[in-house]
């Protein structure tokens, strides 16, 4: 696992994962940087989907973008932590991690998912995503790269302070 401060749509990998809404057909911040990168081809194919609840993943082709697939999430609007939030973003990474497998990709770049609109707090958000994809790429050999790509440099603090905290097992 790496950080990278930077644009996602840029990511030279496998799958890049979206952190999208219930519609999957395109929002504010990453999810709409994705949208707009990957070209029109992307909202129609996501129009056959009928949406993802959240905690859940969908894919789709990545069509303009360098990686060959993105991954869709929906992650939770934080409301105080009281409603499940942690689970459900735990579950948004593990769902990402096991369609990417299915669908054999090797390398998965995820933003910081549910950090922006949904104001999850950060520092909580980067340990929960950390420390949930290391133990499932602690099954998944075949997994060999994910690269935590943040916008702004808070956020790839945070996420480097999370990495920081796993030991190696």
């Amino acid at each position: 696992m790496t950080v990278a401060e930077g644009d996602i749509t840029k990511s030279q990998v496998g799958a890049i994962v979206n952190a999208a809404n219930t519609t999957l057909l395109g929002g504010g911040g990453v999810d709409g940087a994705i949208h707009r990168a990957a070209g029109p081809e992307l909202k129609e194919e996501c129009r056959t989907i009928g949406g993802c609840p959240t905690g859940e993943a969908r894919i789709t082709k990545g069509y303009r973008l360098p990686a060959k697939w993105v991954i869709h999430t929906v992650g939770p609007v934080w409301s105080g932590g009281g409603r499940g939030e942690d689970g459900l973003l735990a579950s948004c990474y593990r769902n990402s991690l096991a369609l990417g497998r299915e669908h054999g990709v090797s390398t998965i770049a995820f933003p910081s998912i549910s950090t922006g609109a949904y104001r999850f707090p950060m520092d909580r958000a980067a340990r929960i995503a950390v420390e949930t994809v290391a133990g499932f790429l602690a099954g998944a050999p075949e997994i060999e790269q994910v690269i935590f790509v943040c916008f702004g440099e808070a956020a790839a603090n945070a996420y480097r302070a999370a990495l920081e905290g796993i030991t190696p097992g």
